[in-house]
């Protein structure tokens, strides 16, 4: 071989070299992808009359105030109130009177999710309330979820109990047992029912580890995330005191302090206070958050879950244990023990617990706090909640993620609390449990904080959170131009009353937005938010423009959008007018460059639409086409005064101008259009209006929720040899009574079967209203269980001879009923025949007359 080749060979195996080399660091970057919180949803306890925190505003005004969130036992829990006894050690009774109690819990908006009235009174609260704060983390991430989109998006959610159920329960009546028993409290059904709402087609796991559950469930929304399972991730947590069982077995271990409060590393530590809640947060790779401009609040660096193994009991938490889960994220997160600025603890308040938590975070992290000469901030939010136990993991991360957006540290502690725990060697370790709020250290170079969560069957989990440098990010991009231009808003909801109320509290953040956020706000309430059969949409060119058109168009809301109404295809007229018209497409594609980009043709393609005599025509259709509508030319002239107009419903009966001969008022005339098309229906994608320069939103008003009560009442709570409680026995409707037939119209009286099927079916679906006639039964909130009941109780009283395939579920309600009505009619002239033959066969052979 002359040297030639060597040469060759050599600079081969060089390239091969560096392309492994490539792939391996590509490799490892992907095994340390940092992931963004986009979104966070959540409902906590507040301690007060007026609600609970349902925000994350509100949860970090609660965390700079004073005072706990700790309630009496609340009235609508007869069996926590009936097993009470202050005096511990009592068998069958428990001696906590107070904890973390949510003021609402029987609260819901079933309608909003498609759900019935009879399956939400069975659901479990805790289904409900992960429904409502999973959508508004989605919303404040700007993801529209829209259920036939099928969303990549994986649900991991931490739960250990589901208690609801405990009131259908009773093995000497069983009849209390609905269909709804299953799917309404197992807890694979918590996850599930996000996903299948939602229409989410990621990895969907419900985990119960005691309470690191809702930690562990975000470990493995990393790892999910990192692998590419899914392009987005709730991870969730929740936890409800339901039921007297748990809150009696943990009193007789005196796991639970007596005042109800976990005194997280306080001398007065005399075991954890229960509290209850529910968190959602919205996760994405940190590179995909950035590409689609989305809030990013904070980055997780690095996850690790571990188990005690063989610890001194199955409860006992493992200090050694510990100390290896926090060095094993810190690996993953590519940080060093002396970064972390703030460690949020698990500090439950216990005599064992904390000093050996306190001993592992000195392990892993002192020796290079005591370098860097700022000591280590340390505290845990279960002193101000309770311990939210399942969902006490997710309330720490969101906490912490607050901490680090707002680049603060509450007080951990109150004056009011004495002296830290005697057992920990506070004076020799460099860990400060704050007694009152601070910045973050300034001498610290990023901002880093560690989350622990410990369950009690022994599994750890520890994660690495970082700050996202916004303002390194926004330099990144593009400079934001001077306001001015126009701008279309759209609002809508599912009914009047919540348009109503999202309309006001628009408008109220609309005279609170700066100009150069408005292109933003815009773009995330047209793209991040789903349009619902109430809507509103105006224009305008300023934040007050905006504020006063949209109380105008209160004024006159349009009729709803029916499921039938969606407009999706146009035809659009152009004037005989090419200079004018190619000035206002040349100004329209200037105000809404992606359009333009969107709109782009080859050469040949442009060769051909030269020649074609509807080129203005076909490029407004083309247009339109990536706003989500099909478009096609139609002949005829435009609108009166209009270069073009574009028009929809039967044969065109209703138009709008969409360009104007006025190039500089191109841009308001189109976004008019549009926003025409909104309110008539127009199944709109609004994403290639926005502008260089705007951004998702994270702090929008979200969707209210109209609220009403699905609950049923516990069964008296008692101990053997004394009274039962006073709690108020109540019980679920499972089928309904069994009326006689009495009353019940004729089989051949079609109106009167027709009426009485829709009563019937509004009874079944315990609707507080009758159900309109023109919504499927899928849309009613029925589902193959309901199903199956409707049809088991209209074959008690008449023969149905039709089979499930005659009757799809997404028939309108008018068109079932009339079906079976149908039905139910032949069939009695089926049996009514049936029994002529049997008659005269039974009375001797026919005779023929004449014969």
């Amino acid at each position: 071989m002359d040297p030639a080749q060597i040469r060759a060979l050599m600079e081969d195996q060089l390239k091969l070299s560096r392309q492994l080399r490539a792939r391996i660091s590509a490799l490892e970057e992907e095994r340390h992808a940092p992931v963004a919180v986009v979104g966070m949803g959540l409902r906590l306890p507040s301690g007060r009359a007026d609600g609970d925190l349902d925000s994350p505003a509100a949860y970090w005004d609660f965390l700079k105030s004073e005072g706990t969130a700790l309630s009496g036992l609340p009235e609508e829990r007869p069996g926590l109130r009936a097993v009470y006894d202050p005096t511990p050690g009592r068998p069958g009774r428990s001696y906590v009177a107070r904890a973390g109690f949510l003021s609402d819990i029987a609260g819901f908006d079933a309608e909003f999710f498609g759900i019935s009235t009879r399956e939400a009174r069975l659901l479990d609260p805790q289904q409900r309330l992960l429904l409502e704060t999973s959508w508004e983390a989605l919303e404040r991430a700007g993801i529209a979820v829209r259920r036939s989109d099928r969303l990549n998006v994986g649900v991991y959610l931490g739960m250990m109990a589901s208690e609801y159920t405990e009131r259908m329960e009773d093995r000497a009546d069983t009849t209390r047992i609905d269909p709804y028993y299953t799917t309404g409290g197992g807890l694979c059904f918590g996850a599930g029912r996000i996903a299948f709402v939602m229409g989410f087609s990621g990895p969907v796991v419900s985990m119960d580890t005691a309470c690191s559950s809702s930690l562990s469930a975000l470990h493995l929304a990393v790892r999910g995330l990192r692998a590419g399972e899914c392009r987005y991730a709730l991870a969730c947590g929740s936890n409800l005191l339901l039921s007297a069982n748990l809150m009696v077995s943990l009193c007789q271990t005196r796991a639970l302090s007596p005042e109800g409060r976990s005194k997280s590393f306080l001398a007065s530590a005399d075991g954890y206070g229960r509290g209850e809640g529910v968190g959602a947060i919205a996760l994405m790779r940190l590179d995909d958050a950035l590409r689609e401009r989305r809030p990013v609040l904070a980055v997780i660096r690095g996850t690790a879950v571990n188990h005690d193994g063989a610890a001194s009991a199955l409860t006992a938490p493992n200090g050694s244990a510990q100390q290896e889960v926090i060095r094993a994220a810190l690996e993953d997160a590519r940080t060093g023990p002396g970064e972390l600025g703030w460690v949020e603890a698990h500090g439950t308040g216990t005599v064992l617990g904390d000093p050996i938590e306190i001993g592992a975070l000195a392990g892993v992290l002192g020796e290079a706090v005591r370098e860097r000469g700022v000591p280590l901030g340390l505290g845990s939010v279960k002193s101000r909640l309770g311990h939210l136990e399942a969902a006490s993991g997710i309330a720490a991360v969101i906490k912490t993620v607050l901490m680090l957006h707002h680049g603060e540290i509450p007080a951990a502690r109150d004056a009011s609390d004495g002296e830290l725990n005697p057992h920990i060697p506070w004076q020799d370790l460099p860990l400060r449990v704050p007694s009152r709020g601070a910045p973050w250290p300034a001498e610290l170079p990023r901002r880093v904080a560690g989350v622990n969560s410990f369950g009690m069957s022994g599994t750890n989990v520890h994660v690495v959170i970082e700050a996202h440098d916004r303002r390194a990010a926004d330099e990144a991009g593009p400079a934001v131009p001077p306001g001015g231009g126009a701008e279309l808003l759209t609002v809508s909801a599912r009914d009047e009353r919540a348009l109503t109320v999202l309309a006001e509290r628009l408008r109220n953040r609309l005279r609170h937005t700066p100009e150069a956020e408005l292109p933003s706000l815009c773009h995330t309430l047209r793209s991040g938010r789903v349009a619902f059969a109430r809507r509103l949409a105006v224009v305008g060119t300023s934040a007050a423009e905006l504020a006063g058109a949209l109380e105008r168009a209160e004024r006159a809301v349009p009729e709803p959008v029916g499921a039938g109404d969606t407009i999706r295809s146009v035809t659009v007229r152009v004037a005989d007018d090419a200079e004018g018209l190619a000035r206002a497409l040349t100004a329209l594609t200037a105000a809404f460059p992606q359009l333009a980009d969107g709109a782009e043709q080859t050469a040949a393609e442009r060769a051909a639409a030269e020649r074609a005599t509807d080129a203005p025509a076909a490029l407004l259709c083309r247009l339109l086409a990536l706003l989500g509508l099909r478009g096609s030319p139609a002949p005829g002239l435009p609108a009166a005064g209009a270069l073009a107009s574009v028009h929809w419903d039967a044969e065109g009966a209703a138009s709008y101008p969409l360009l104007g001969s006025d190039a500089a008022e191109v841009p308001t005339r189109f976004l008019q259009a549009l926003s025409a098309l909104f309110t008539a229906g127009a199944d709109l994608r609004f994403d290639a209006l926005a502008g260089p320069s705007a951004r998702l939103l994270g702090d929008l008003p979200t969707y209210p929720f109209q609220h009403r009560r699905y609950w049923v009442d516990e069964p008296p709570t008692g101990v053997r040899g004394e009274a039962p409680g006073d709690g108020s026995t109540g019980s679920p409707d499972s089928t309904g009574s069994r009326g006689s037939r009495a009353g019940l119209p004729e089989p051949h009286d079609r109106a009167a079967v027709h009426t009485y099927l829709q009563t019937l079916l509004t009874d079944v679906l315990q609707s507080p209203d009758p159900s309109d006639t023109g919504t499927s039964f899928l849309d009613a909130g029925g589902d193959s269980f309901t199903a199956t009941v409707f049809i088991s109780q209209v074959e008690e009283n008449y023969r149905v001879g039709l089979s499930p395939a005659d009757l799809p579920l997404d028939l309108p309600l008018a068109e079932l009923c009339g079906r079976l009505a149908d039905d139910i009619a032949a069939s009695a002239d089926d049996i009514a025949a049936t029994a002529d033959v049997t008659a005269a066969t039974a009375d001797g052979p026919v005779q023929v007359i004449g014969a």
